[in-house]
């Protein structure tokens, strides 16, 4: 049986997204499922009540309510501090993590924390000013340099939902050490300027259980390269079926 994939939107975006990929995952044989994160099925849903925990239990949920077990659970941009935390609670069911241009977790931290402190203060200034919500890009700022087409750019900025302001704002909440779990970090190349890529990224590279790979593309990569992300999931996928060595899983592999 083929491994279960499981997607997870990042901000402003629903199950919506993952729509081209997982048509190409269901083409390579794998059964695969997206979610809609509480808050963003519509804007016009109150959000205050919704923090990143309520995000994590949402998950939690899905893969519980189906029985689902041996899982690679796939998170996008914010939802790398979601998945994060999904594995580190359900080891039992999450087989294999991927961060595909994902924030990563980390006990105490909120995402904003990534920010510099200038730029932190400046968004939680918007999300007040918007109604608790983390204000949207516009198809200007989403498609700059990320591979989108203009029409790609505006489809996808239309669609957009402001983001649960509480999310990206509340701490993480780990149990054990990330360097622990079975991860694959996916680095969309565009997104560096000069390759650059967080450091707290790049310590990973020393995790026994963790593998690299890059797509050259934009932030977007489910929208921009919806079939090379899906034949990257599906052979990440196929590997989780496979036990491996510690050197086996500790190899970088680049490849679109």
């Amino acid at each position: 049986m083929k491994t279960q994939i499981v997607l997870v939107p990042g901000p402003w975006m629903g199950a919506w997204c993952w729509e081209t990929v997982l048509q190409r995952l269901r083409g390579h044989g794998h059964d695969a499922l997206a979610v809609t994160l509480p808050g963003l099925a519509s804007a016009r849903e109150d959000v205050s009540h919704i923090g990143l925990e309520t995000h994590v239990e949402a998950v939690m949920a899905v893969l519980e309510e189906r029985d689902l077990r041996d899982v690679v659970l796939a998170g996008h941009s914010y939802s790398g501090l979601v998945v994060g935390q999904v594995a580190d609670r359900m080891p039992d069911r999450v087989a294999h993590t991927v961060f595909i241009e994902g924030f990563l977790p980390h006990d105490g931290k909120s995402m904003l924390h990534a920010f510099p402190e200038r730029l932190r203060r400046s968004e939680l200034r918007q999300i007040d000013d918007n109604g608790g919500r983390w204000p949207a890009p516009d198809a200007g700022a989403v498609g700059d340099g990320q591979g989108l087409s203009a029409r790609q750019a505006h489809a996808l900025a239309r669609r957009f939902v402001g983001h649960p302001g509480r999310t990206v704002a509340d701490p993480v909440k780990l149990n054990r050490p990330l360097a622990e779990q079975r991860a694959t970090y996916v680095i969309c190349s565009l997104e560096h300027v000069n390759g650059q890529i967080a450091p707290d990224v790049t310590a990973m590279r020393a995790a026994p259980g963790w593998d690299f790979e890059t797509l050259h593309t934009g932030h977007w990569p489910m929208i921009s390269t919806p079939g090379p992300l899906a034949a990257l999931l599906a052979r990440i996928a196929d590997g989780a079926a496979v036990p491996e060595t510690a050197g086996e899983r500790g190899r970088t592999r680049e490849g679109a």
